[in-house]
């Protein structure tokens, strides 16, 4: 592969799982999308279980009231800089942001009040792993403030990460050497199943074993978490390590199978 190197060195992240709250915008608005249906050359594809009518500064208003911090800003395409921002103001510090981050906006977001900025497709490209760009975002900005996003799908028996909103496969199959190097140049990583992603149909279980077993730093489980019982296999078969996010089923998301409050209490547990 491109560009690659590995190194090894151990971590031990032993600690509790966290609710990472979540605001996905396209076109301005929070929504809850069905992942794998995001298709930029054929738009009417798109499945969406959810368009709220508050605006994103309203959520982030709420997360900042539960005192819950780490949560994510996922701009899905052109048209969010305005409700982003607005997010950003509303729990300044709280959040982090994601979509279209480089390394010429990167310190921008988190002037405007981003915790970190979450990268894929600048580092991922044209299918590799590009080096001399995480190299250069960690010089801009440090690795403290850097989340790379490393969302996957299914090819074969492996998780490839997926990039350009999940459309595109890289040859980088998520693995022990390669979450133990990407490790060295970042705070956390953030991993959407998205094969699974705004279905309601149940986690990944095989993902989550090997993200328990493998990965070093603080990371985030999101896609398929439907009730309580997916949370405990996430706490079980991720040993305690993984925070988890909750999209579509939560019912601020117009979902019916679990409730805000309850996530922020699993959370607290």
């Amino acid at each position: 592969m491109s560009g690659w190197t590995f190194r090894f060195f151990y971590f031990d992240t032993d600690g509790c799982m966290k609710f990472r709250p979540c605001i996905d915008l396209h076109k301005g608005q929070v929504k809850q999308i069905v992942g794998s249906t995001l298709h930029d050359e054929s738009p009417d594809l798109l499945q969406t279980n959810f368009i709220a009518e508050k605006p994103a500064s309203w959520f982030a208003e709420l997360y900042r009231a539960d005192h819950l911090t780490g949560g994510h800003i996922i701009k899905l395409g052109p048209g969010n800089e305005e409700a982003a921002q607005a997010a950003l103001a509303a729990w300044p510090g709280g959040l982090q942001i994601g979509g279209g981050v480089t390394v010429e906006n990167a310190a921008f977001w988190l002037n405007k009040g981003a915790s970190h900025v979450i990268v894929t497709s600048y580092v991922f490209t044209d299918g590799a792993f590009q080096r001399d760009r995480l190299d250069g975002l960690v010089a801009k900005i440090g690795k403290e403030r850097l989340v790379l996003d490393l969302s996957c799908r299914k090819r074969g028996d492996s998780y490839c990460i997926v990039t350009d909103r999940w459309q595109k496969f890289t040859e980088v199959e998520i693995s022990e050497r390669v979450l133990a190097d990407l490790s060295l140049s970042c705070d956390e990583f953030l991993i959407h199943a998205a094969d699974v992603e705004g279905k309601c149909a149940g986690v990944e279980v095989d993902l989550i074993d090997m993200l328990g077993r493998w990965s070093p730093i603080p990371t985030t489980y999101a896609g398929g978490i439907r009730n309580m019982e997916d949370l405990e296999v996430i706490r079980k078969r991720g040993k305690n390590r993984l925070d988890f996010t909750i999209g579509s089923a939560l019912d601020i998301f117009g979902g019916r199978l679990f409730t805000y409050d309850e996530a922020v209490a699993f959370g607290r547990q």
